[in-house]
């Protein structure tokens, strides 16, 4: 019989009020684990237990904040391997998908151990004669998170590393479909020394634990990853709750990959396939828009629909696979509306989109690759979140720089050429937050901020030490010395 794996409050591993099923979307036969799933009475002793610890955690040292981010690094990254396993089993992305991700996460730990020692102030003179003025960092209180599915154990890394580092204490509520990460990224935290109630855990829905920690007036800010519909209600709720929560929305985008006809065919395909339909086309920064200028466009086309037709869709651990299933038959059943939508819309389906049936009975689709489509249509408008993508003709770049631009969402977005000219204008007039020339719109290193503009960011940036803007709240203290 498998053991139920329990929430973490106050210090202490707690039993729930129901479970939650965790399936493997490559062989729905196969469950990864049970866990338990919190209700809002258990969401509020996790709150009651990150007010009681966070005097103490937020006058810790440096150095103890350092040593456990530290520790917590070690841990993750020599345990790669495993978790990387565990991360493509229950979310569906390649085994070095997840070993990467999970390997990400160590980098993100061990960035903020060192942020721990680097946090200074500031001291100056006063306009007034005889005065001091000092600048100080404090943090905010009690964070609440709410993660997504698609990145497991990244996202909340780059979320919990920072809030820990800077003092603050953390109710964790994780993605329902993909608790397994969650959980040891949990237990490792757990054994990095921080006093009990600095971390709590609680798996459950977002109706039940997401709405507690928004109504809840003890936690100061939430740090929130997931739809544009669900951030919204969030910023709502925050502006209306008192005292005002701080909070940092990161949601939807519909990046454009622009390729140019001077562009080199082979990396511009290399760049469309990897950004638009790698990780299953499952990530914020995915380049669903592929947006092509009229002297490459066929070639561009002919060369993407041969490249798809060499990609191995199939278990997420098998070796040499390049895209696993869809994460759910939710996610599935709105992969292939949307494909509807884009023939109904009158866009080509040029090549893929079709159900595949493996050894093992999963979520699987052949990516799909719209031509004809023009940038009014939904399947050019809405955020798919899946193995789709839809090619829109330009005149020139001009015209590519508009289609680009022509958007709600301004989260990442690309281009593909050998001119300078192009790349300098391109990454002047992006209205995105991250800009990307002959790369991939998805992939951002540990160390820099990550987030975008429009209606796919909101608040302070994360990652990098912009973290610190959401994380800490700035004092300004006058001194007179008499």
């Amino acid at each position: 019989m498998t053991a139920i794996l329990k929430n973490f409050i106050g210090g202490e591993w707690v039993d729930g009020s129901g479970v939650t099923k965790n399936i493997n979307p490559s062989n729905t036969n196969d469950l990864v684990g049970e866990y338990a799933r919190a209700d809002k009475a258990q969401t509020e002793k996790a709150i009651a237990a990150a007010k009681a610890a966070f005097p103490a955690w937020a006058h810790s040292t440096p150095q103890q904040r350092y040593d456990a981010l530290n520790k917590i690094s070690l841990e993750i990254i020599a345990r790669k391997e495993e978790l990387g396993r565990l991360l493509a089993r229950e979310e569906g992305k390649t085994l070095p998908e997840g070993i990467g991700e999970v390997a990400r996460a160590g980098q993100i730990f061990a960035f903020f151990a060192g942020e721990a020692l680097r946090l200074i102030g500031e001291k100056g003179a006063s306009v007034r004669p005889g005065l001091d003025v000092e600048l100080t960092r404090e943090p905010v209180g009690i964070i609440g998170m709410i993660t997504p599915w698609n990145f497991p154990i990244a996202i909340p890394a780059w979320k919990i590393a920072p809030a820990l580092c800077y003092g603050n204490t953390v109710v964790f509520k994780p993605a329902e479909l993909v608790p397994g990460s969650a959980h040891a990224l949990s237990e490792i935290i757990t054994r990095s020394g921080i006093p009990a109630g600095v971390f709590n855990l609680v798996i459950g829905s977002g109706s039940v634990v997401g709405q507690t920690l928004l109504e809840h007036p003890d936690v100061a800010a939430i740090s929130f990853t997931g739809s544009v519909q669900t951030g919204r209600k969030i910023a709502q709720a925050c502006v209306l709750s008192n005292p005002m929560k701080k909070f940092q929305l990161e949601m939807g985008g519909k990046n454009p990959l622009v390729v140019l006809d001077d562009a080199d065919l082979k990396t511009a395909v290399e760049v469309a396939v990897n950004g638009a339909y790698f990780s299953t086309g499952q990530r914020c920064t995915a380049s669903s828009r592929l947006i092509v200028t009229e002297g490459i466009h066929d070639r561009f086309v002919a060369a993407v629909a041969e490249r798809l037709k060499g990609l191995m869709v199939d278990d997420a651990l098998k070796a040499g696979v390049h895209i696993g299933p869809v994460v759910d038959q939710s996610q599935l059943d709105q992969d292939l509306r949307y494909i509807k939508v884009g023939q109904d819309e009158g866009a080509k389906l040029a090549w893929g989109g079709e159900l595949l049936k493996r050894e093992t009975p999963g979520h699987y689709l052949q990516p799909a690759l719209f031509t004809e489509a023009n940038n009014n249509m939904r399947i050019a408008r809405e955020e798919i979140f899946g193995p789709v993508a839809a090619v829109i003709r330009a005149k020139n770049y001009d015209e590519a720089l508009a289609i680009s631009n022509d958007t709600e969402f301004g989260l990442a977005s690309g281009i593909c050429t050998s001119s300078l000219k192009y790349a300098s204008h391109y990454k002047r007039n992006s209205e995105s937050g991250m800009v990307m020339v002959n790369l991939p719109t998805a992939g951002v290193d540990y160390h820099v901020p990550f987030g975008g503009r429009k209606g796919s960011s909101y608040g302070a940036r994360e990652q990098g030490s912009y973290a610190r803007e959401f994380y800490t709240t700035v004092k300004t203290a006058y001194t007179y010395p008499g």
